[in-house]
């Protein structure tokens, strides 16, 4: 361990008292210094397939432990990966759901067969002071210097079209199946901010009232929530709607966290590893 680590910029010695570094005492230290007391009931806890015990090489931290994401990290020697998203498809990431699936198999046994372990940090990171996603994505959209101090999902961004700010986002986050829903060319400033899943209640909030311009958000479903923008625009109301996708609207919330775990995690590598957009939209005739 002495010697692999002696290669790293920023690595600490290890004394003969001193144990090796495993993923388990990584989240007994998340669960110190997250600010908040650890809940009974969560998702943040390792999953199926993980090996929490063994020595660590390096952490990484991403949004989904896709199978390309986990094949990078396995390869990067990264044995601990701690995701925000499920990586078995269900929130709560429960192997009976899907115990006879061959994906799901295919999965769990290449983080067992790798040594890797799997935690997913969710809970603690959105109930944390600052909220550490939202606290990420402002830092990750450039709008730190814009964000309301009473309300961390309120910015006043400076003035420009619909399209602009759309463009803007598309190319800040590199998103590529970027919507919008409204006039491209209505004037907006005031900005609210939802990362991941989108509800109708929250849609319906910045639609109905007249604090808001433009609502960017996650994944809100199409039936209801973008059909209530959609007819608020249609009776009058100069706003728009800007869809990131789940997962581009809390990627550099995972970034965040990876620069938090280096303040108490000296004795390996913490790097964030993005898993990346799913989606792509054509291009060409």
């Amino acid at each position: 361990m002495l010697a692999a680590g002696a290669g790293f910029a920023g690595v600490r010695s290890l004394s003969a008292d001193d144990t090796v570094l495993t993923a388990r005492q990584v989240v007994e230290r998340i669960q110190k210094n997250v600010g908040i007391p650890w809940r009974e009931q969560t998702v943040d806890n390792f999953k199926d397939g993980s090996n929490p015990d063994k020595p660590l090489t390096g952490i990484a931290t991403t949004m989904v432990a896709t199978f390309e994401l986990l094949h990078r990290a396995a390869a990067a020697k990264r044995n601990m990966i701690i995701v925000h998203e499920p990586t078995y498809y269900s929130n709560l990431d429960d192997p009976k759901d899907v115990s006879t699936d061959p994906m799901f198999r295919l999965k769990r046994d290449f983080v067992a067969a790798n040594n890797l372990s799997v935690f997913r940090f969710h809970d603690h990171w959105h109930g944390r002071k600052p909220d550490g996603i939202i606290d990420g994505m402002a830092v990750g959209l450039g709008w730190k210097k814009y964000q309301n101090p009473d309300n961390a999902r309120l910015f006043v961004l400076p003035e420009t079209t619909l399209n602009t700010l759309a463009i803007q986002i598309r190319d800040q986050l590199k998103i590529r199946a970027i919507r919008v829903v409204g006039d491209p060319q209505v004037r907006v400033s005031r900005a609210a901010f939802n990362p991941g899943s989108t509800g109708l209640n929250q849609v319906m909030r910045y639609f109905s009232g007249d604090d808001v311009d433009v609502f960017v958000c996650g994944e809100p479903r199409e039936w209801d929530a973008v059909e209530y923008a959609r007819d608020s625009i249609a009776a009058g109301k100069k706003k728009g709607l800007i869809v990131l996708g789940h997962d581009m609207s809390e990627e550099a919330g995972m970034a965040e966290c990876a620069r938090w775990l280096k303040g108490f995690i000296p004795e390996v590598p913490v790097e964030f590893m993005p898993s990346g957009e799913a989606f792509w939209s054509p291009t060409g005739a």
